[in-house]
């Protein structure tokens, strides 16, 4: 409120704390403590909004962890998530390596409290799903899925491969890799390969995914594993058609429509068909580059959690308010 407001006097603030009390710590209706003090429930309601307002009552929210409640519900209610998950902005000003670990620290907090023994889990590489590996100490014995080939010039710690292999370490589960590279020299090639025996294993499993664990991509350079592992021409061809945002090697344009490119058919990964029918979809989207992208992607109705940093989630919001996001009825194609 402002400095506008009044403060309450000694007898009313008496009267306030006790029904405050009764309301925030008992648990009292607003009915209950109506009959007890002898007036109605709209003046019980009064009151309450009237200790609040004073500052006699004060609200604090003590989240296990570093991130921004208002912020949180913002995005959730403007995209219609399941949960969003925006980590509170650093004391001191930090770089992007330093921000990746705190997002990889949040999602894998996350991950470990969801997970259960009845879940096969999808990863797509990015950074931040690597560090969330690194960061899992504990998890129920489930299948882990590579959904993306290995990225080139990867560092061996760092590749696709070696992630899904590390998380199913920790939870003792069945791992299904993907022995191949993401982007290929062409369509032959691509059927070529998924033709083989290991990798066919694991696009079989695709659908029987319950969650996957992802990254958002900005079609841009240094924001996309994709958009840098290709030609100058082959980007800007693909930029030409609208493309502003990749998630597991898929491209997305500004309103969410899945764009059917030539680049389908040149990458091993998951299609998105399959990722939308998984039913629960984490994706980590951070830093202020990746806002317009977060939005498209999360216009698509394709993730239900998003996990990002304070500034990257007031600017998405941006986005949301000069065009708000269209309802959609049936997220999910199939969840049966």
């Amino acid at each position: 409120m402002s400095a506008q407001r009044r403060r309450l006097d000694l007898s009313e603030s008496v009267r306030a704390a006790a029904i405050a009390r009764r309301f925030y710590v008992l648990g009292q209706s607003k009915l209950e403590i109506a009959e007890e003090f002898r007036i109605s429930r709209f003046k019980v309601a009064r009151i309450l909004d009237a200790a609040r307002e004073s500052g006699l009552v004060r609200v604090e929210f003590d989240v296990p962890a570093p991130v921004e409640p208002g912020l949180c519900d913002e995005v959730r209610s403007a995209y219609r998530l399941d949960r969003a998950l925006v980590l509170e902005r650093a004391e001191s000003k930090e770089t992007r390596p330093q921000m990746r670990r705190r997002i990889g620290a949040l999602a894998a907090r996350l991950l470990t409290e969801i997970v259960t023994r009845d879940d096969v889990i999808g990863l797509s590489w990015a950074r931040s799903v690597n560090v969330m590996t690194e960061e899992i100490r504990t998890l129920p014995r489930c299948p882990i899925v590579q959904l993306c080939g290995v990225q080139a010039g990867m560092d061996m710690r760092d590749r696709s491969v070696e992630t899904v292999s590390r998380l199913a370490a920790v939870s003792g589960g069945e791992t299904y890799p993907i022995f191949g590279p993401l982007v290929l020299p062409d369509r032959r090639t691509t059927e070529t390969l998924r033709r083989q025996p290991g990798i066919a294993e694991t696009f079989g499993q695709f659908r029987n995914l319950t969650k996957a664990v992802v990254s958002i991509g900005a079609w841009r350079e240094n924001e996309s594993t994709v958009y840098d592992a290709l030609s100058p021409a082959e980007r800007e061809a693909i930029g030409k058609r609208g493309a502003k945002a990749e998630v597991a090697a898929r491209l997305f344009d500004a309103d969410g429509n899945a764009l059917s490119t030539g680049l389908a058919h040149h990458v091993l990964a998951i299609n998105h068909e399959e990722l939308r029918r998984v039913p629960e979809v984490i994706a980590l989207g951070y830093t202020t580059p990746k806002a317009e992208a977060i939005d498209a992607v999360l216009r698509s109705g394709l993730v239900t959690t998003l996990i990002t940093d304070e500034d990257t989630a007031r600017l998405t919001l941006e986005f949301a308010e000069r065009r708000p996001p269209k309802p959609r009825t049936a997220r999910r194609a199939d969840t049966a």
